[in-house]
Protein backbone atom coordinates (compact mmCIF):
# COMPACT_ATOMS: atom_id res chain seq x y z
CA UNK A 1 0.00 0.00 0.00
CA UNK A 2 1.31 3.52 -0.84
CA UNK A 3 0.41 6.53 1.18
CA UNK A 4 -0.16 9.84 -1.07
CA UNK A 5 1.67 12.89 1.30
CA UNK A 6 0.48 16.62 0.68
CA UNK A 7 2.83 19.66 0.35
CA UNK A 8 1.49 22.17 2.99
CA UNK A 9 2.54 25.67 2.84
CA UNK A 10 3.35 26.61 6.33
CA UNK A 11 1.13 28.56 8.30
CA UNK A 12 2.11 32.68 8.72
CA UNK A 13 2.19 33.32 12.37
CA UNK A 14 2.40 37.11 12.95
CA UNK A 15 4.74 38.94 15.23
CA UNK A 16 3.53 38.96 18.67
CA UNK A 17 7.01 40.01 20.54
CA UNK A 18 6.70 43.64 20.58
CA UNK A 19 10.99 43.87 20.02
CA UNK A 20 10.33 41.92 16.92
CA UNK A 21 7.70 44.23 15.25
CA UNK A 22 8.81 45.97 11.93
CA UNK A 23 10.07 49.53 11.79
CA UNK A 24 10.27 51.85 8.63
CA UNK A 25 9.98 55.59 8.49
CA UNK A 26 8.05 55.65 5.48
CA UNK A 27 3.91 55.18 6.24
CA UNK A 28 3.68 52.41 2.81
CA UNK A 29 5.82 50.06 4.65
CA UNK A 30 3.40 49.22 7.26
CA UNK A 31 -0.07 50.02 5.10
CA UNK A 32 -3.07 50.91 6.38
CA UNK A 33 -4.12 48.97 9.34
CA UNK A 34 -7.29 46.39 9.42
CA UNK A 35 -7.81 45.92 12.70
CA UNK A 36 -6.44 42.08 12.65
CA UNK A 37 -2.61 43.00 13.51
CA UNK A 38 -1.92 42.09 17.00
CA UNK A 39 -0.72 46.31 17.66
CA UNK A 40 -4.09 47.23 16.59
CA UNK A 41 -6.44 44.35 17.29
CA UNK A 42 -7.91 46.57 20.24
CA UNK A 43 -7.81 49.93 18.73
CA UNK A 44 -10.90 51.63 16.83
CA UNK A 45 -8.80 51.75 13.60
CA UNK A 46 -12.02 53.61 11.55
CA UNK A 47 -11.43 56.36 13.61
CA UNK A 48 -7.51 56.54 13.58
CA UNK A 49 -8.14 56.53 9.88
CA UNK A 50 -7.41 59.85 8.74
CA UNK A 51 -3.69 59.74 10.75
CA UNK A 52 -2.19 56.72 8.57
CA UNK A 53 -0.65 59.54 5.78
CA UNK A 54 1.46 62.91 6.72
CA UNK A 55 -1.00 66.18 7.84
CA UNK A 56 -0.08 68.26 4.45
CA UNK A 57 -1.68 71.75 6.18
CA UNK A 58 -0.71 70.31 9.60
CA UNK A 59 -2.30 73.51 11.28
CA UNK A 60 -4.02 71.20 13.91
CA UNK A 61 -2.86 72.53 16.80
CA UNK A 62 -0.77 75.31 18.36
CA UNK A 63 2.22 75.23 20.58
CA UNK A 64 2.28 77.35 23.59
CA UNK A 65 6.04 76.88 26.31
CA UNK A 66 4.20 78.14 29.36
CA UNK A 67 7.98 78.01 31.52
CA UNK A 68 11.26 77.02 30.51
CA UNK A 69 11.23 78.81 27.26
CA UNK A 70 14.85 78.98 27.38
CA UNK A 71 15.45 75.03 27.21
CA UNK A 72 14.02 75.16 23.94
CA UNK A 73 16.44 74.66 20.92
CA UNK A 74 16.47 74.98 17.64
CA UNK A 75 13.69 72.92 15.44
CA UNK A 76 15.12 69.61 14.01
CA UNK A 77 14.57 68.71 10.61
CA UNK A 78 14.89 65.28 9.31
CA UNK A 79 18.60 63.99 9.35
CA UNK A 80 19.50 66.93 12.16
CA UNK A 81 21.13 65.49 15.31
CA UNK A 82 19.48 63.90 17.82
CA UNK A 83 16.21 63.99 15.96
CA UNK A 84 16.19 59.95 15.05
CA UNK A 85 18.99 58.92 16.92
CA UNK A 86 16.50 56.64 18.99
CA UNK A 87 13.57 57.04 17.19
CA UNK A 88 12.27 54.10 14.48
CA UNK A 89 8.51 54.54 13.88
CA UNK A 90 6.59 51.04 15.06
CA UNK A 91 3.90 51.86 12.87
CA UNK A 92 2.10 53.65 10.37
CA UNK A 93 1.25 56.92 12.36
CA UNK A 94 4.47 57.19 13.53
CA UNK A 95 6.22 57.22 10.52
CA UNK A 96 3.06 59.54 8.95
CA UNK A 97 4.30 62.06 12.14
CA UNK A 98 8.06 61.68 11.22
CA UNK A 99 7.32 62.65 7.65
CA UNK A 100 4.24 64.92 8.45
CA UNK A 101 7.29 66.80 10.49
CA UNK A 102 9.46 69.49 9.28
CA UNK A 103 11.03 70.96 11.97
CA UNK A 104 10.94 68.53 15.17
CA UNK A 105 10.55 70.68 18.65
CA UNK A 106 13.66 70.01 20.66
CA UNK A 107 13.89 70.33 24.45
CA UNK A 108 17.31 70.29 25.35
CA UNK A 109 18.83 70.25 29.10
CA UNK A 110 22.40 71.32 29.25
CA UNK A 111 24.94 69.26 30.81
CA UNK A 112 25.32 69.48 34.68
CA UNK A 113 21.99 71.49 34.89
CA UNK A 114 19.26 71.09 37.50
CA UNK A 115 16.22 72.57 36.61
CA UNK A 116 14.08 73.25 39.72
CA UNK A 117 10.75 74.32 37.94
CA UNK A 118 9.08 72.68 35.02
CA UNK A 119 8.98 72.27 31.61
CA UNK A 120 5.76 72.88 30.43
CA UNK A 121 4.56 73.00 26.97
CA UNK A 122 0.41 73.25 26.12
CA UNK A 123 -1.10 71.87 23.07
CA UNK A 124 -3.80 72.79 22.05
CA UNK A 125 -6.44 71.65 19.16
CA UNK A 126 -7.95 73.94 17.12
CA UNK A 127 -10.81 71.70 16.14
CA UNK A 128 -12.33 68.49 15.44
CA UNK A 129 -11.17 68.85 11.50
CA UNK A 130 -7.83 69.89 11.67
CA UNK A 131 -5.10 67.34 11.20
CA UNK A 132 -1.48 67.87 13.12
CA UNK A 133 1.40 65.81 13.42
CA UNK A 134 4.39 66.48 15.43
CA UNK A 135 7.80 65.06 16.50
CA UNK A 136 9.40 66.17 19.97
CA UNK A 137 12.80 65.46 21.19
CA UNK A 138 13.44 65.77 25.13
CA UNK A 139 17.21 65.56 25.82
CA UNK A 140 18.56 65.65 29.07
CA UNK A 141 22.49 65.70 28.86
CA UNK A 142 25.25 64.34 30.85
CA UNK A 143 23.70 64.52 34.84
CA UNK A 144 21.20 67.21 34.29
CA UNK A 145 17.83 66.80 35.83
CA UNK A 146 14.52 68.00 34.57
CA UNK A 147 11.25 67.38 34.21
CA UNK A 148 9.00 68.25 30.70
CA UNK A 149 5.68 68.59 30.78
CA UNK A 150 2.94 68.07 28.19
CA UNK A 151 -0.28 69.15 28.30
CA UNK A 152 -2.79 68.42 25.67
CA UNK A 153 -6.41 70.25 25.62
CA UNK A 154 -8.42 71.40 23.12
CA UNK A 155 -9.50 69.37 19.68
CA UNK A 156 -7.34 67.84 16.51
CA UNK A 157 -6.57 64.93 14.85
CA UNK A 158 -3.34 64.45 16.36
CA UNK A 159 -0.14 61.96 15.42
CA UNK A 160 2.55 62.90 17.48
CA UNK A 161 6.25 61.07 18.23
CA UNK A 162 8.17 61.79 21.77
CA UNK A 163 12.04 61.28 21.11
CA UNK A 164 13.65 60.62 24.43
CA UNK A 165 17.20 60.87 25.62
CA UNK A 166 18.41 60.47 28.91
CA UNK A 167 22.18 60.69 29.15
CA UNK A 168 24.82 58.88 31.32
CA UNK A 169 23.77 60.02 35.00
CA UNK A 170 20.95 62.55 33.99
CA UNK A 171 17.34 62.44 36.06
CA UNK A 172 14.53 63.09 33.56
CA UNK A 173 10.71 63.39 34.03
CA UNK A 174 8.38 63.38 31.51
CA UNK A 175 4.90 63.94 32.12
CA UNK A 176 2.05 63.76 29.29
CA UNK A 177 -1.38 64.70 30.10
CA UNK A 178 -4.54 63.96 27.74
CA UNK A 179 -7.65 66.53 28.63
CA UNK A 180 -8.83 66.23 25.45
CA UNK A 181 -12.09 67.20 24.21
CA UNK A 182 -14.94 64.62 23.42
CA UNK A 183 -14.24 64.49 20.15
CA UNK A 184 -10.51 64.60 19.78
CA UNK A 185 -8.01 61.68 18.70
CA UNK A 186 -4.43 61.38 19.41
CA UNK A 187 -2.38 58.91 18.55
CA UNK A 188 1.40 59.11 20.28
CA UNK A 189 4.61 56.74 19.96
CA UNK A 190 7.17 57.88 22.99
CA UNK A 191 10.79 55.97 22.48
CA UNK A 192 13.12 56.88 24.85
CA UNK A 193 16.74 55.43 25.76
CA UNK A 194 17.96 55.93 29.09
CA UNK A 195 22.05 55.32 29.29
CA UNK A 196 24.73 54.90 32.03
CA UNK A 197 23.18 55.38 35.91
CA UNK A 198 20.33 57.58 34.04
CA UNK A 199 16.82 57.68 35.71
CA UNK A 200 13.87 58.41 33.85
CA UNK A 201 10.45 58.68 35.39
CA UNK A 202 7.21 58.56 32.63
CA UNK A 203 3.77 59.55 32.96
CA UNK A 204 0.99 59.34 30.70
CA UNK A 205 -1.98 60.63 32.16
CA UNK A 206 -5.44 60.46 29.83
CA UNK A 207 -8.84 62.08 31.01
CA UNK A 208 -10.07 63.60 27.84
CA UNK A 209 -10.48 62.57 24.03
CA UNK A 210 -12.64 60.38 22.08
CA UNK A 211 -9.76 57.93 21.29
CA UNK A 212 -6.42 58.48 22.82
CA UNK A 213 -3.84 56.00 22.16
CA UNK A 214 -0.25 56.65 23.78
CA UNK A 215 2.40 54.24 23.44
CA UNK A 216 5.81 54.22 25.54
CA UNK A 217 8.80 52.31 24.47
CA UNK A 218 12.00 52.83 26.80
CA UNK A 219 15.05 51.08 26.32
CA UNK A 220 17.02 50.61 29.44
CA UNK A 221 20.22 50.71 27.30
CA UNK A 222 23.27 51.71 30.16
CA UNK A 223 24.43 50.01 32.74
CA UNK A 224 22.68 50.98 36.14
CA UNK A 225 20.13 52.74 34.52
CA UNK A 226 16.64 53.17 35.99
CA UNK A 227 13.00 53.44 34.48
CA UNK A 228 9.78 53.73 36.45
CA UNK A 229 6.32 54.01 34.41
CA UNK A 230 3.24 55.24 35.77
CA UNK A 231 -0.02 55.80 34.00
CA UNK A 232 -3.24 56.56 35.24
CA UNK A 233 -6.84 57.03 32.94
CA UNK A 234 -10.61 57.80 33.49
CA UNK A 235 -12.61 56.55 30.80
CA UNK A 236 -16.24 57.90 30.27
CA UNK A 237 -19.29 56.62 27.74
CA UNK A 238 -18.01 56.36 24.25
CA UNK A 239 -14.30 57.49 25.34
CA UNK A 240 -11.23 54.75 23.95
CA UNK A 241 -8.42 55.67 26.03
CA UNK A 242 -5.49 52.89 25.68
CA UNK A 243 -1.38 52.62 25.81
CA UNK A 244 1.06 49.30 25.01
CA UNK A 245 3.91 49.90 27.14
CA UNK A 246 7.38 48.23 26.47
CA UNK A 247 10.19 47.96 28.90
CA UNK A 248 13.63 46.97 27.21
CA UNK A 249 16.16 46.10 29.97
CA UNK A 250 19.37 45.93 27.99
CA UNK A 251 21.95 47.07 30.02
CA UNK A 252 22.98 44.96 33.28
CA UNK A 253 21.86 45.40 36.68
CA UNK A 254 18.41 47.55 35.25
CA UNK A 255 15.63 48.46 37.78
CA UNK A 256 11.89 48.98 35.94
CA UNK A 257 8.72 49.69 37.69
CA UNK A 258 5.53 49.56 35.67
CA UNK A 259 2.14 50.27 36.79
CA UNK A 260 -0.69 51.73 35.30
CA UNK A 261 -3.96 52.31 37.07
CA UNK A 262 -7.61 53.12 35.27
CA UNK A 263 -10.94 53.71 36.52
CA UNK A 264 -14.12 53.29 33.83
CA UNK A 265 -17.88 54.48 33.65
CA UNK A 266 -20.28 54.55 31.42
CA UNK A 267 -22.08 53.00 28.70
CA UNK A 268 -18.53 51.65 25.83
CA UNK A 269 -16.49 53.65 28.12
CA UNK A 270 -12.84 51.68 27.52
CA UNK A 271 -9.71 51.42 28.22
CA UNK A 272 -6.83 49.14 26.94
CA UNK A 273 -3.68 48.17 28.58
CA UNK A 274 -0.66 46.13 27.05
CA UNK A 275 2.22 45.87 28.65
CA UNK A 276 5.76 44.07 27.68
CA UNK A 277 8.56 43.72 29.38
CA UNK A 278 12.10 42.15 28.04
CA UNK A 279 14.89 41.15 29.88
CA UNK A 280 17.97 40.79 27.46
CA UNK A 281 20.37 38.38 27.54
CA UNK A 282 23.13 40.79 29.05
CA UNK A 283 20.29 42.47 31.29
CA UNK A 284 22.10 40.71 34.00
CA UNK A 285 20.70 41.91 38.03
CA UNK A 286 17.85 42.97 36.46
CA UNK A 287 15.06 44.11 38.75
CA UNK A 288 11.77 44.82 36.88
CA UNK A 289 7.88 44.76 38.05
CA UNK A 290 4.56 45.68 36.10
CA UNK A 291 1.38 45.90 36.70
CA UNK A 292 -1.93 47.34 35.77
CA UNK A 293 -5.42 47.89 37.93
CA UNK A 294 -8.47 48.63 36.92
CA UNK A 295 -11.95 49.93 38.45
CA UNK A 296 -15.26 49.49 36.53
CA UNK A 297 -17.67 52.06 37.92
CA UNK A 298 -20.84 51.16 36.14
CA UNK A 299 -22.00 48.35 33.79
CA UNK A 300 -21.41 48.72 30.33
CA UNK A 301 -17.64 49.96 30.59
CA UNK A 302 -14.56 47.33 29.32
CA UNK A 303 -11.15 47.09 30.26
CA UNK A 304 -8.61 45.09 28.14
CA UNK A 305 -5.57 44.37 30.37
CA UNK A 306 -2.80 41.96 29.07
CA UNK A 307 0.71 42.19 30.75
CA UNK A 308 3.78 40.15 29.31
CA UNK A 309 7.11 38.85 29.92
CA UNK A 310 9.89 37.16 28.36
CA UNK A 311 13.50 36.71 30.14
CA UNK A 312 15.84 36.01 28.12
CA UNK A 313 18.54 35.77 31.06
CA UNK A 314 18.74 33.61 34.31
CA UNK A 315 20.91 36.06 36.55
CA UNK A 316 18.00 38.63 37.60
CA UNK A 317 17.46 39.98 41.00
CA UNK A 318 13.72 39.38 40.15
CA UNK A 319 10.80 39.61 37.86
CA UNK A 320 6.83 39.42 37.39
CA UNK A 321 4.00 41.12 36.43
CA UNK A 322 -0.10 40.99 37.84
CA UNK A 323 -3.49 42.47 36.31
CA UNK A 324 -6.64 42.81 37.90
CA UNK A 325 -9.93 44.01 37.04
CA UNK A 326 -12.93 44.78 39.14
CA UNK A 327 -16.06 46.63 40.66
CA UNK A 328 -15.41 48.38 44.13
CA UNK A 329 -13.54 46.27 47.22
CA UNK A 330 -16.80 45.38 49.03
CA UNK A 331 -14.64 44.60 52.24
CA UNK A 332 -13.20 48.29 51.74
CA UNK A 333 -16.69 49.67 51.78
CA UNK A 334 -17.81 47.50 54.87
CA UNK A 335 -15.14 48.85 56.33
CA UNK A 336 -15.68 52.43 56.06
CA UNK A 337 -19.62 51.94 56.28
CA UNK A 338 -19.12 50.65 59.28
CA UNK A 339 -17.46 53.73 60.44
CA UNK A 340 -20.98 55.55 60.04
CA UNK A 341 -20.13 56.95 56.54
CA UNK A 342 -22.53 56.93 53.42
CA UNK A 343 -22.22 54.65 50.59
CA UNK A 344 -22.09 57.20 48.48
CA UNK A 345 -19.45 58.78 50.35
CA UNK A 346 -17.49 55.51 50.51
CA UNK A 347 -17.19 54.76 47.26
CA UNK A 348 -15.96 58.25 46.50
CA UNK A 349 -13.36 57.70 48.72
CA UNK A 350 -12.28 53.92 47.95
CA UNK A 351 -11.88 55.81 43.80
CA UNK A 352 -9.61 58.45 44.80
CA UNK A 353 -7.68 56.80 46.87
CA UNK A 354 -7.36 53.79 43.94
CA UNK A 355 -6.43 56.26 41.74
CA UNK A 356 -4.23 59.06 44.25
CA UNK A 357 -1.60 56.71 44.20
CA UNK A 358 -0.24 57.54 40.84
CA UNK A 359 -1.04 61.31 41.34
CA UNK A 360 1.41 62.01 44.40
CA UNK A 361 4.07 59.99 42.24
CA UNK A 362 4.07 63.61 40.19
CA UNK A 363 5.53 65.41 42.04
CA UNK A 364 4.19 68.80 40.90
CA UNK A 365 1.55 70.40 43.22
CA UNK A 366 -0.67 72.01 40.55
CA UNK A 367 -0.45 69.47 38.02
CA UNK A 368 -1.83 67.21 41.07
CA UNK A 369 -4.35 69.60 42.49
CA UNK A 370 -5.81 69.53 38.82
CA UNK A 371 -5.94 66.11 38.53
CA UNK A 372 -7.72 65.48 41.70
CA UNK A 373 -9.93 68.04 40.82
CA UNK A 374 -10.64 66.33 37.58
CA UNK A 375 -11.52 63.00 39.44
CA UNK A 376 -13.71 64.90 41.85
CA UNK A 377 -15.51 65.67 38.76
CA UNK A 378 -15.69 62.75 37.25
CA UNK A 379 -17.29 61.20 40.66
CA UNK A 380 -19.68 63.75 40.99
CA UNK A 381 -20.97 63.02 37.42
CA UNK A 382 -21.39 58.96 38.20
CA UNK A 383 -23.25 59.65 41.10
CA UNK A 384 -25.68 62.22 39.38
Amino acid sequence: MTTAYTEVEPAFVPVQTRSERPRSFDPDDFGAPNGREVNWKHTPVAQLERLFAPAGENDGVVYDVESGEQFIAAPLAAGDAPRGEIFVPEDVVAAAAWQGTDGAMHVRIPRDEEVAEPVLVTITGQGAGKRADAHIVIEALENSSATVVLRHRGSAQYAQNVEIIARAGSRLTVITVQRWDDDAVHAASHQARVDKDAFLKHFVISFGGGVVRVNPNVELAGTGSEGRLYGLSYADAGQHLESQVYLHHKGAHTTGDVLYKGALQGDGARSVWIGDVLIGPDATGTDSYEANRNLVLTEGARADSIPNLEIQTGDIQGAGHASATGRFDDEQLFYLQARGIAEEEARRLVVLGFLSDIVQRLGIPAIEEELMAAIETELAAVNA
